[in-house]
C-alpha cells in the first residue's frame, strides 16, 4: 500500500468517468426521478436528466448512503494508506456530516480524513486538485485536511437563473413570486459564500444578471482576495447547467475578458444543483489554487 487516495463526489462538477484522468477517485451522487433513483455520471447523463426535467418529470436529490461511501473507502484502503474525502459543503448537503461520523469509527479512524471546505462545483474541483498536488508533494492526510479547511472561504461563487419553474418546485420561491417573474423576465443571481445558497440580486434578463455577477466578482476579487491575485493564487471559473454550446463559449469569452490576467476554469454544474437551477443557468466565480 502507499500514499493518499484522494475521493470526491460529483457534485464538484468531475463524473466518476473523468476521475482517473485527475488521479482521483469520485463518488456519485444520487438524484431521485419519478420514484427511480439514479447515479450521477453512471447510468444518466446530463441531455437524459434535463431532458425528464424539461418534460416534468419530479425530481429530487438525496445524499449517498453511508453504504456506498464505506464501500468505497474499503475498496481504496486495499491499495491505499490514508484517504482524503472532499464531499460537498455541510451547508448544503448531510454527506459532510455523515461522513464525519463514519470516519471516528473503526476500521477508517486515522485513516480516513473527510474535509469540510464549504464549497461546491468549480471551488469544490479546484479543492481537489489542490488535494491532488499537496499529496505528491507528500504532506498527510490531516495536513492536506488542515490545509483546506484553512482556506474554506478563499472562494465566491454567483449563480443566474433563467427560469423561476425550479425554483418554484423546489418550495425556494412561491408559485405568486414565479408567475411575476416570468412575466417581468426577472433573472434572480444567487450567491454562495461558504455555507449557503442565498439571494444576491435580480435582473432583467440574462444579461443584465451575467452583468451584475460580473460586477460582484469583480468586487470581491478587488476587495477580500485582492491578495491571493497579488500571490498569484487565484483563479475565474465559470459552470453551467445545459445550454447552447454557442452561448457557452460567449460567457466564457466574456468573462475571460472581464478577468484577461486570471486563468479560466471550467466545470458543469451538477445535477444536483440543476435540480433547483433548470436548464439555462450560468455560475462564475472565483477561488484560491496551486
Amino acid at each position: 500500500m502507499s500514499g493518499i487516495a484522494i475521493m470526491t463526489d460529483s457534485n464538484s462538477g468531475i463524473m466518476p468517468s473523468e476521475g482517473a484522468d485527475y488521479g482521483i477517485h469520485v463518488l456519485p451522487m444520487p438524484v431521485i426521478i419519478d420514484g427511480k433513483t439514479y447515479f450521477e455520471g453512471i447510468d444518466i447523463t446530463p441531455d437524459e436528466f434535463y431532458e425528464k426535467q424539461t418534460a416534468g418529470a419530479v425530481i429530487t436529490t438525496s445524499q449517498p448512503s453511508p453504504g456506498d461511501v464505506t464501500t468505497m473507502w474499503d475498496e481504496l484502503l486495499r491499495e491505499y494508506d490514508e484517504i482524503l474525502f472532499i464531499p460537498m459543503s455541510s451547508g448544503l448537503s448531510n454527506t459532510c456530516q455523515t461522513a464525519a461520523l463514519l470516519a471516528e469509527e473503526e476500521p477508517y479512524t486515522g485513516r480516513v480524513f473527510v474535509v469540510d471546505n464549504h464549497r461546491i462545483s468549480v471551488t469544490q474541483a479546484m479543492s481537489v486538485l489542490d488535494a491532488a498536488t499537496l499529496a505528491a508533494q507528500g504532506i498527510s492526510g490531516l495536513g492536506i485536511k488542515e490545509t483546506l479547511e484553512k482556506e474554506a472561504l478563499d472562494a465566491t461563487i454567483y449563480i443566474a437563473v433563467d427560469t423561476l419553474e425550479y425554483l418554484k418546485k423546489g418550495g425556494r420561491i412561491t408559485p405568486a413570486a414565479a408567475a411575476l417573474g416570468t412575466i417581468l423576465k426577472l433573472k434572480p443571481v444567487l450567491t454562495i459564500q461558504g455555507d449557503k445558497l442565498d439571494s444576491y440580486a435580480k435582473a432583467r434578463g440574462m444579461k443584465s444578471a451575467f452583468r451584475t455577477m460580473l460586477d460582484a466578482l469583480s468586487g470581491d476579487i478587488a476587495g477580500r482576495l485582492s491578495h491571493l491575485k497579488a500571490e498569484g493564487r487565484l483563479k475565474i471559473g465559470l459552470a453551467n447547467t445545459r445550454m447552447a454550446p454557442d452561448s457557452l463559449e460567449h460567457y466564457k469569452n466574456e468573462l475571460q475578458k472581464a478577468f484577461p490576467d486570471l486563468e479560466l476554469i471550467y466545470f458543469p454544474l451538477t445535477m444536483s444543483i440543476g435540480t433547483h437551477v433548470g436548464p439555462g443557468g450560468l455560475g462564475i466565480g472565483a477561488v484560491i489554487s496551486r
